[in-house]
């Protein structure tokens, strides 16, 4: 278990930043060494060569996006925490956290946080995932102590049968996306697109394509609407 340290001027937090968007990678580079007890370490615009740097730049915490170039960000944090289990993991990203916080957390993420959120509030979730704590929005850990609260999830999800990437390329074809645009975003092939839709609707028993983009849609639909239900204390 990682020990939790006081940082300062003399003792600056080092963090290393997995992002493949590079204007948005420099501006967060920027955000945080301005920064007086943090400073960046290391940056890298996919998971490979991000799990090659760590050892050498011994980061306390990694901010992970979720889709990087040719690799998944939920598999990345997974190898992280299985390899080094001194470093805390940020996922930031620009998908709603209805959708990917618990898929993160349960990967061992300490935190997430949207692309939308103010430049404050990314300090913020940095430095209390720092200190070891878990950031989420009130939101979100609402849900998590609903869910806590009421004896965990009773039903597993089919859609939680998917891998990582998978999951990535249903999430996006519920936004309408169609094989190209998907592929252009995940850096991957059309060809290698239709394989994952087609290992989905088998993972999901579906038939068709137009049976999986409506299946895709109702349930981000559905995690969209859960978001906003009050929490239910009732103890089963």
């Amino acid at each position: 278990m990682k020990i939790d340290k006081t940082f300062s001027r003399e003792n600056k937090a080092r963090i290393y930043v997995v992002e493949d968007h590079p204007i948005f990678r420099d501006g967060l580079i920027q955000l945080i060494n301005k920064e007086d007890d943090m400073m960046v370490c290391g940056e890298s615009e996919n998971a490979d060569k991000a799990f090659k740097s760590l050892e050498e730049t011994n980061p306390d915490l990694v901010i992970v996006d979720i889709m990087l170039k040719n690799s998944s960000g939920i598999e990345l944090t997974k190898e992280i925490q299985k390899r080094f289990k001194n470093i805390y993991v940020l996922v930031l990203s620009m998908h709603d956290e209805s959708i990917f916080a618990d898929r993160v957390l349960k990967a061992g993420a300490r935190g997430y946080i949207t692309k939308h959120e103010t430049t404050d509030r990314v300090i913020v979730a940095i430095r209390r995932v720092l200190s070891g704590k878990i950031y989420v929005s009130g939101d979100m850990m609402d849900r998590l102590l609903g869910i806590y609260i009421n004896g965990g999830e009773k039903d597993e999800s089919p859609v939680e049968r998917l891998s990582e990437r998978e999951f990535e390329v249903f999430n996006l074809i519920g936004h309408g996306l169609a094989n190209r645009r998907i592929a252009e975003m995940l850096s991957l092939n059309s060809k290698t697109v239709a394989t994952y839709r087609d290992r989905i609707k088998e993972k999901l028993n579906l038939s068709t394509s137009g049976e999986l983009s409506r299946y895709a849609l109702l349930w981000i639909q559905t995690s969209n609407s859960e978001k906003n239900k009050p929490l239910n204390l009732s103890i089963v």
